[in-house]
């Protein structure tokens, strides 16, 4: 599992994640509308919507983890060990989007170098559900931050995790955890109930791994010599404030490391809402902290897999002895 985990790591830096109608995930979200335009009925009470929710996410999990298994099933039979790990590895290279974050945090950053600010706040537009028309420089800059910082949880490790757990059913179905959230789990008047199963889901998938993410942008900090006593520092302090359970252990961390405050007002169609800050504004907000957090992001991901490979080698010996 190890040694594929790595090689899914190489296919998505090298390869990255190809756009295509038949991505996984773009099938998942393909299943998902599929079936909430059989479930979802604007009339229905609000327990039935509950209800109608709770089972598009069961089914949506079942199916694609037997699917996943059953792939994984037939890949275990093969004789070539190597092409067994090298498949699975390019298979689950489609759970993880490190390479995409990271592109699409490049190109902002250029954007804002380049003083392109309409390019730059159409861009973060792509990867934030807020207004993205009138934001400052510095705005865009936190918003591809903290986007970048989030994300690092769950296109990164929490797949991971759960791969190193389960292996490619697991994390499929981590992933359609994450797909259903992204789609139905929101607190508006059409979701409120029927994605409620969904967010929790996903509020539950993400808790480790989430609180793991933390930690080690923490030690990813001390390791780039950014400001790891200030990323712990907020970790501690912030990290609760976030409206998500698990969002702020991610965005405080960062934010400590880089010297930078995170969160406050944010504009959704056209409503202002405000959340809570992470960090200290030591600096001023700038396209440099876009690089940064990229390169925690990446520091975080070896990091990871690094003392995943050192706790499984420590599980084998204690189990040995």
């Amino acid at each position: 599992n190890m040694l594929t985990a790595v090689c899914g790591f190489l296919f998505d830096t090298v390869v990255g994640d190809p756009r295509s109608k038949f991505h996984p995930v773009v099938l998942i979200g393909r299943l998902i509308s599929i079936m909430e335009s059989a479930l979802y009925h604007e009339g229905d009470s609000d327990r039935r919507k509950l209800m109608a929710g709770g089972l598009l996410a069961i089914t949506v999990l079942l199916v694609v983890y037997q699917v996943a298994a059953g792939i994984d099933g037939l890949l275990s039979q093969l004789d070539n060990k190597l092409v067994t790990i090298l498949v699975e590895g390019f298979l689950f290279s489609f759970t993880i989007s490190p390479r995409s974050l990271a592109e699409a945090g490049r190109e902002i950053y250029n954007y804002l170098e380049n003083d392109d600010l309409e390019n730059a706040r159409y861009k973060v537009g792509w990867i934030v559900g807020r207004d993205t028309e009138k934001l400052s420089p510095g705005e865009v800059t936190r918003a591809t931050v903290e986007t970048v910082a989030e994300n690092t949880v769950d296109g990164i490790i929490a797949p991971f995790f759960f791969f190193l757990l389960g292996g490619l059913p697991l994390a499929y179905m981590y992933r359609a955890v994450n797909t259903l959230d992204s789609m139905v789990g929101y607190k508006n008047d059409k979701y409120l109930y029927f994605g409620r199963v969904s967010a929790r889901l996903d509020d539950v998938a993400n808790y480790i791994p989430a609180r793991i993410t933390g930690l080690i942008f923490v030690l990813s900090a001390l390791i780039l010599k950014l400001d790891w006593h200030n990323s712990w520092r907020m970790l501690r302090r912030d990290a609760s404030k976030h409206p998500s359970p698990n969002g702020g252990w991610a965005e405080a961390s960062v934010a400590g490391a880089l010297r930078i405050r995170l969160g406050g007002y944010n504009s959704y169609f056209g409503r202002e809402s405000f959340r809570a800050y992470m960090g200290e504004p030591y600096e001023e907000l700038g396209a440099k902290h876009i690089l940064g957090c990229t390169r925690l992001m990446y520091t975080a991901t070896v990091l990871f897999l690094l003392l995943a490979h050192l706790a499984l080698q420590g599980y084998k010996f204690l189990g040995g002895a």
